[in-house]
């Protein structure tokens, strides 16, 4: 049996390559026109009638004309010969552009499912290399055959390939590790970005100016273009790469980040030096406007974004009666403000970020959990495979493009390239570690710097460049290529053992349980209030502030419905039970449903008919909502009760401190009588034998004998609530040890002491007050008993109201 498996492994192993096969012979049609595959359109005989030209009408049928049968023999006084009905006909001119982009995806789903099939490579060569390796292999057996391969156009890249890479990683971009370390992003973005530009193109108009190189034509200006379209971070290059490793949240939130809010700074610099570029002289005021319209493009851009967001939001609290196109307007919304932002100049990746993290938590509440199903899979379906096409048509573009090759100026590239990401990230971590509570450790560093991947985003801004402007254009796409191959080949390729050689943590698989979920919560809010109380005003506090207005106002009316009245708890788990449910039915697991989750979430999911042996009736829906709002009722009520714990509003309770003095002076109580047992009390002889108590008799007769008037003895009563310390009951001891008086001589019984006993036995003598219990001698005793930094209450304020 084992040898049979192993013969057949082969087998299923090349069955990716025959869909390559078929796949490629299928684009034969698609490299070289056949003239014998190309019919002409039918043709339908027409008369022209009327003087007029272009007055056509259809000629009608002529019923006395006869219609013979096919010969091979024609008699020369008949018509011309007329041909047959064309029962099949080919016209691959009228389908040719659909036709061919559904091959190219077609290949890229069978290139996407062979690497998958074979562990093997895919454990060793990321996806992004193979697939770049099949866009060569496609590119040259197009070129072989003397065709031209199609070129990855700018146009076809930004407006239709790129959105949904970035609708997807906006729409489920992870919102608290992202807020968290925004600072340190932010840093990395900006800060990186420029320096990363400045750096390699002034570096780079050195190199020009050395005499020998043949660049001496290339000018300050088209160098530092060149440095702003090589700078930037791919966010692209960093998805495929990052989500094969599964590093940690911190590394991947950091690196992904920066490369999703460097647009912004590539976007500025690119078209503020290719107008620089058409200037004769460059003034101060040109440099002002230029930095300030970085301000207007990434501010602009997230504008832009918000507003189609907060649109998006709105228009689903009204379709709950039409499911059906729930996501679609996510879809077009979305879209929509990254061709506004377009439209403008403004950073249409940021807009697609802003209005995915803005309308995702509204529009999710008002859409039905069908629709937040296909929202998920279409994204992830629709991202995946733009990514594939992107990688296989910069395979098909480098071979199908002109190139210059200059030794000196690409390995100059290279090499700075990887100095300036090296010492930009070095440089701003040790910064940024000054004022991070969790350091970046030099491995985390390493991991930063290495994983600055470059991708199609600096191929496709290279190729809007124009050649009347900018000449050397050929040598700048050739240098960006060589990049773009070596930090997706090799960095790529090295990181994943890096990472293992280096003990990164990575990723955990597993995902969070109610419990930590809920647990995160109470930690952040515990932290608000502690900020809160300090005056300090920070992350925690202004989350608080605006979860506060969110609240207050966005979601009444963002969200419809009760959803939006719902409190915070009842809503938190309303969505961790239908997560779990979800991914219950998702599995399969409908059998073993856990009591965690409710038969009426179940419901929800999926409202077929249940079996009849089920243990729980069935409910009604009217009979549902009811439960569910006596529920949410109660424990809205039992919420009410907590007062806020804003130090600004604080309310000074007059009953506060007298329970509290109360619970002390209780606490006191049972600490003194357990003293007092311990101090002032005789611990009982033990019983001894009766030859031993004969024995004591009989040796001292006079020790054993009972008092004859401890009727008539003195005795001392003790309050358990008096402020009596331990060091006080020593010193009465010792008085009571003094030598006796004259008096005292004559009568040597000694003292007893008994505890006060209560007056009834349902009362509590602590708390009730007697007669002498007068505001100061109650203030003496709190003194005493607990003689604390605490503020003593007004002078005329009772202690304790009478008749409490």
């Amino acid at each position: 049996m084992q040898a049979k498996g192993s013969r057949g492994a082969p087998s299923l192993g090349a069955l990716p390559f025959l869909f390559i096969v078929a796949v490629l012979l299928g684009l034969l049609p698609c490299l070289q026109p056949n003239p014998m595959l190309v019919s002409e359109a039918p043709h339908y005989p027409a008369v022209i009638s009327g003087s007029e030209p272009g007055d056509f009408t259809a000629a009608p049928l002529d019923v006395s004309q006869e219609i013979r049968p096919l010969t091979n023999h024609t008699s020369p006084g008949h018509a011309k010969y007329r041909k047959a009905f064309p029962v099949l006909g080919i016209d691959y001119t009228h389908v040719r552009i659909p036709f061919e982009i559904s091959l190219w995806i077609l290949l890229a789903c069978l290139m996407k499912l062979g690497f998958h099939v074979i562990p093997s490579v895919s454990n060793i060569v990321p996806e992004s290399c193979l697939l770049i390796v099949v866009g060569l292999l496609v590119g040259g057996l197009i070129k072989g055959v003397g065709e031209s391969p199609p070129i990855l156009k700018s146009d076809i890249f930004f407006l239709f390939l790129l959105p949904p890479i970035i609708l997807d990683a906006g729409y489920f971009l992870p919102l608290r590790q992202f807020t968290e370390n925004l600072g340190t992003i932010l840093i990395f973005a900006v800060v990186g970005t420029l320096w990363n530009a400045f750096f390699l193109g002034g570096l780079m108009y050195a190199v020009c100016q050395i005499s020998g190189t043949g660049l001496d034509h290339i000018g300050l200006l088209a160098n530092l273009l060149f440095g702003s379209i090589i700078s930037a971070v791919d966010p692209v290059a960093v998805l495929a790469v990052f989500e094969e490793i599964h590093i940690n949240e911190l590394l991947h939130i950091l690196v992904f980040g920066e490369s999703l809010l460097n647009d912004a700074v590539t976007v500025v610099l690119y078209h503020l030096f290719e107008e620089f570029a058409n200037f004769e002289q460059v003034t101060v005021t040109d440099i002002i406007l230029g930095f300030l319209s970085f301000f207007v493009v990434s501010l602009g851009g997230v504008f832009v974004g918000v507003i189609y967001g907060v649109i998006a939001a709105f228009t689903s609290r009204f379709t709950s009666h039409i499911r059906v196109i729930e996501p679609l307007f996510v879809f077009l919304y979305s879209y929509m403000a990254y061709l506004s932002a377009e439209l403008f100049h403004l950073s249409g990746i940021m807009a697609l970020i802003a209005s995915g993290v803005v309308m995702r938590p509204y529009v999710e509440a008002n859409i039905s959990h069908k629709s937040h199903t296909t929202i998920k899979y279409f994204l992830k379906m629709w991202s995946s495979v733009s990514e594939t096409l992107i990688f296989i048509f910069l395979g098909v573009s480098t071979v199908a493009g002109r190139h210059y090759w200059n030794w000196t100026f690409i390995i100059s590239t290279l090499i700075f390239c990887l100095i300036a990401r090296v010492l930009g990230v070095l440089g701003l971590t040790w910064f940024i570690n000054r004022f991070r509570i969790v350091k970046l450790t030099p491995k985390d560093q390493f991991i930063i710097a290495y994983g600055g991947l470059r991708g199609a985003i600096a191929f496709s801004l290279g190729y809007l460049l124009d050649y009347e402007h900018f000449g050397m254009r050929d040598m700048f796409l050739t240098a960006i290529i060589t990049v773009i191959f070596f930090t997706v080949f090799v960095q790529g390729m090295t990181i994943r053992p890096l990472v293992d050689l280096l003990a990164v943590k990575k990723k955990q698989e597993t995902k969070r349980s109610i419990n930590e979920e809920i647990h995160t919560q109470f930690l952040d809010h515990l932290l608000t209030g502690i900020e809160d109380i300090c005056g300090h005003y920070g992350h925690h506090h202004w989350k608080d502030k605006l979860n506060r207005f969110n609240k207050k106002y966005v979601k009444k009316c963002l969200i419809a419905g009760e959803r939006s009245k719902e409190p915070q708890l009842i809503a938190f788990y309303h969505k961790m039970e239908m997560k779990q449910a979800i991914e219950l039915v998702e599995s399969g697991g409908l059998g073993k449903i856990p009591s965690a989750i409710s038969t009426v979430s179940m419901q929800n999911i999926n409202p077929k008919a249940l079996p009849v042996k089920r243990i729980l009736p069935a409910l009604s829906k009217d009979k549902e909502e009811e439960i569910r709002k006596i529920l949410r009722n109660n424990l809205q009520k039992t919420r009410q009760r907590l007062r806020s714990y804003n130090r600004h509003t604080l309310v000074a309770d007059p009953y506060e401190e007298a329970w509290n003095q109360m619970l002390l002076r209780r606490q006191k109580a049972l600490q003194l009588e357990h003293k007092m047992n311990n101090y002032l009390t005789v611990p009982a002889h033990k019983l001894d034998s009766p030859t031993m108590s004969r024995a004591r008799i009989g040796s001292d007769p006079q020790a054993y004998e009972p008092k004859s008037d401890s009727e008539n003895l003195p005795i001392i009563t003790i309050d358990p609530a008096s402020p009596q310390t331990p060091e006080s009951v020593e010193e009465l001891k010792g008085l009571s040890r003094l030598p006796p008086s004259p008096e005292e001589d004559e009568d040597e019984e000694g003292l007893v002491m008994h505890v006060k006993e209560s007056s009834s036995p349902g009362t509590d003598d602590v708390f009730t007050p007697g007669a002498g219990d007068s505001p100061s001698n109650q203030r003496m005793m709190r003194c005493l008993s607990d003689p604390g930094p605490q503020p003593e209450p007004e002078e005329g304020e009772p202690f304790i109201p009478k008749g409490q």
